[in-house]
This record gives C-alpha cells, sequence and structure tokens, in this order.
C-alpha cells in the first residue's frame, strides 16, 4: 500500500449535519471544579446527610464528586455523537481514583496510576505511528479544523507525500514526549502531595488540591510543547503546499 494513502486516511467524513462542539465551560466545570469543590466541601454539605448511610462519609464523598466527570462523559457522547481515545482514558484515569479511594488500596498507586494514564497516551502517539491511523492526526491534524482534502491534494500534485510524512514524525514524536513529561511531573506531583490513607476525608482533600495544582504545573508546560508541535505542522504545511493559515482552516476564509 502506498504511502500517500496515510494522507488521505482521516479524509472521508460521514456526510450529514456537524458534530457539535464541545461545550468548554461543562468540560471544565463537570471534570474540574465541581469535583474539587465537593472533595473539598463535601463533608461540610453533605456530611450530617450522610452520616446515617455511611459508615465512612468520606467514601461517599469521593463517589459523588467522581460522577460529575462520568455524567461529563455520558452526556458529551449522547449529544455529540462522538467519544475519542483520550476521553477514555480521561474516563478510565476518574474510575481508577474511585477505585483506590473506595477499596482503600495503598496510597502510592494513586501516584502511579496518574502517571500511567499519560503514558499510555504517550507510548500510543508513538506506536500508532506504525499503523494506518497516527493519532497525531486526530490531536493536531484535525479533520473538522483544517482542509485536509485540500492539503492532501496539494501534497500530491507537487509529490511532497513522503516529506509531509517525515513532518508527520517530527510533530509525533514533541507531541509524545509532552505526554511523557507530563507522566513524569503527574507522578512527582502526586507523591508530594497525596500522602494520606485512601479512602480518608484527608486523602479527598489531597487529590482536589493534585487536581487543582495539576493545571499550572503539568497541563500548562505539557500545553506549551503540544503547541510548539502544532507550530511546526503549521510552518511545515505552509512550506510544503505554499497555503496559509487563512487557506487551510475551515471557515477563516468566511471570516
Amino acid at each position: 500500500m502506498k504511502k500517500s494513502q496515510a494522507i488521505s486516511e482521516s479524509k472521508n467524513k460521514p456526510s450529514g449535519a456537524p458534530i457539535k462542539k464541545e461545550n468548554s465551560l461543562l468540560n471544565l466545570g463537570f471534570n474540574i471544579f465541581l469535583p474539587i469543590l465537593i472533595l473539598n466541601k463535601g463533608d461540610d454539605w453533605f456530611g450530617a446527610w450522610l452520616t446515617p448511610f455511611f459508615e465512612d462519609t468520606a467514601v461517599a464523598i469521593l463517589v459523588i464528586a467522581i460522577l460529575f466527570p462520568i455524567a461529563y462523559f455520558i452526556y458529551d457522547f449522547i449529544t455529540r455523537k462522538k467519544y475519542n481515545f483520550i476521553s477514555i482514558l480521561g474516563l478510565v484515569s476518574v474510575l481508577l481514583t474511585g477505585g483506590i479511594g473506595i477499596l482503600e488500596i495503598p496510597t502510592k498507586w494513586f501516584a502511579v496510576k496518574e502517571a500511567s494514564i499519560p503514558a499510555i497516551i504517550g507510548i500510543a502517539v508513538m506506536v500508532s505511528l506504525k499503523t494506518r491511523y497516527p493519532l497525531v492526526r486526530t490531536l493536531l491534524l484535525n479533520p473538522e479544523l483544517m482542509e485536509i482534502e485540500k492539503i492532501d491534494a496539494s501534497l500530491r500534485e507537487q509529490n511532497k507525500v513522503e516529506s509531509f510524512n517525515k513532518l508527520l514524525r517530527q510533530c509525533t514524536y514533541w507531541l509524545g514526549f509532552s505526554f511523557l513529561f507530563s507522566a513524569v511531573l503527574n507522578f512527582i506531583l502526586a507523591r508530594w502531595i497525596v500522602v494520606s490513607p485512601s479512602g480518608t476525608e484527608a486523602f479527598n482533600t489531597e487529590v482536589s488540591k493534585m487536581m487543582l495544582w495539576s493545571w499550572p504545573i503539568i497541563a500548562i508546560p505539557s500545553l506549551l510543547i503540544s503547541m510548539y508541535a502544532l507550530w511546526i505542522l503549521m510552518k511545515g504545511i505552509r512550506a510544503l503546499t505554499g497555503f496559509n493559515l487563512e487557506e487551510i482552516i475551515k471557515g477563516s476564509e468566511k471570516a
């Protein structure tokens, strides 16, 4: 099979109504802010109500907190009719956090869990280079945002397919590095912050603190690396095809 076929894999989209855009406020609210609030204030808000039913209210509060990301995952899948590899791993991460607290698994495994999710993504990004569906396309070269058909046609016309494949490999290495970097920082931060026995109120508080600090300490550096990979991709596409940014971003020419 010709290498040029890899360029066209993601351009065939189902016809019909466009996929509804994700609500960023709901995403942040249900996946970050509400769980943090409940883990921190849940005992004050629900403690008196939960005490007659649960011997350990900390476990019940943890369950309530993780229900919000689970509910959002289900809602987003129903409304947008779409899910992806990373969102599934995110759901698994939430369930594992709950499992560690509910089953009172040793706290050290929380750090392992925090590191394993981005590490799995980073490894998957690298390994996917050897498949027909490299994840770099889903994460950076998104057909919902970019004119993939136009780019593909120009690359074929100018015989730049192999050069573009090399560009994708370079971007993949940077993208994979961003996730592996995040895995290391996740492990260090989790070992530093989450030290109390799982299934306790202190454990819940520390998990919420971990979630809060992970944004400036982990997410921002990883995002910067990913943005650098995207910049390399955009610069490479312009060099190979001659298109400027407005010509390859969907809807930008009409704006």
